[in-house]
């Protein structure tokens, strides 16, 4: 294992290309954004997305007549990575491990790792959450779905099909495109509940019952996924978002930096549970930069739940 830099590893040892393309890879099956939208990788200085629209039609001009001025609009949406960090602690015998009993653990914490960065990916960009705490983080601000989208359609758990077919419908009538919708698992659980007609115990969408994960709903891709309605309160918020509707493969754009550092901490007091020599344990951290933009907050709609006891 000499020509594995992972297993003994020192601070700021870095993930090798192969191993950060195995763990990002891996996020996809757990998060909304990433199982509907594209990404390419992000620059450590952020990328920008020019948006050129073009508003009204062509006019016809008469022989020396006056050109009219068109309504062309030129804006700019930045995608910025942030940084996402997870550590745990573990005994210290863990550094004296032989290789063959340390990498199956090595290779657990990735694919954990791997978990965590793809719901954080999904709870900040949609709700704007540092997911560690549940709370608004000013870093994030106002780039996230509920803060960006205004358009919403009131949810109504015994229609919630009309529900996704009215959201749909205000996004084509602005000329927009939908290709994707991320629920939450309690509307999928209401899918299941519609049944064919009035009076018929046939549901209407059987794929979506005992706990069936669709991965598309009337052509659209669909991903079912508790990070859509994470950090709701049912007693406290008026209003919580169940599901997001819209153009997820243009509208959107996210990706994370090729860099992926590990490293295993052996002294000082690196996440405030107390000095690591002192109860003999080490470290392991693992950092990752991801970014993401809504290019056109006009091409989503949010389905929202509202609580009037909490107005």
């Amino acid at each position: 294992m000499a020509d594995n830099p992972v297993v003994h590893t020192t601070s700021g040892t870095l993930f090798n290309s192969e191993q950060v393309t195995d763990v990002f890879n891996k996020v996809s099956g757990h998060s909304a954004i990433a199982a509907l939208c594209g990404q390419t990788p992000v620059p450590f200085a952020g990328t920008e997305t020019y948006i050129f629209t073009m508003d009204g039609e062509a006019a016809i001009v008469a022989e020396g007549g006056k050109k009219p001025a068109g309504e062309a609009k030129f804006n700019k949406v930045a995608v910025k990575p942030l940084k996402i960090v997870y550590q745990h602690r573990l005994t210290d015998e863990f550094i004296n491990m032989a290789d063959e009993v340390a990498l199956p653990y090595l290779e657990q914490f990735y694919d954990g790792f791997a978990k965590k960065v793809a719901r954080a990916l999904d709870i900040m960009a949609f709700k704007g959450l540092n997911p560690a705490t549940k709370s608004a983080s000013t870093e994030i601000g106002d780039n996230h779905f509920d803060s960006k989208i205004t358009q919403t359609v009131a949810y109504d758990a015994a229609n919630a099909d009309d529900n996704i077919d009215e959201a749909v419908a205000e996004i084509v009538a602005k000329d927009g495109n939908a290709t994707g919708i991320a629920m939450s698992p309690g509307v999928a659980v209401d899918m299941g509940k519609i049944k064919e007609k009035s009076g018929s115990k046939v549901s209407l969408y059987p794929e979506f019952r005992f706990g069936g994960k669709p991965k598309e709903f009337g052509g659209l891709g669909l991903d079912i996924n508790n990070t859509v309605s994470f950090g709701a309160s049912v007693e406290a918020d008026a209003e919580n978002t169940v599901a997001y509707a819209g153009d997820f493969q243009s509208a959107m754009r996210w990706g994370y930096t090729q860099s992926v550092k590990t490293e295993i901490i052996q002294y000082g007091d690196p996440d405030g549970q107390g000095d690591l020599k002192r109860t003999n344990e080490i470290v392991i951290r693992a950092e990752a930069y991801i970014g993401w933009g809504i290019i056109d907050p006009d091409s989503f709609v949010r389905i929202v739940k509202t609580n009037p006891a909490a107005k």
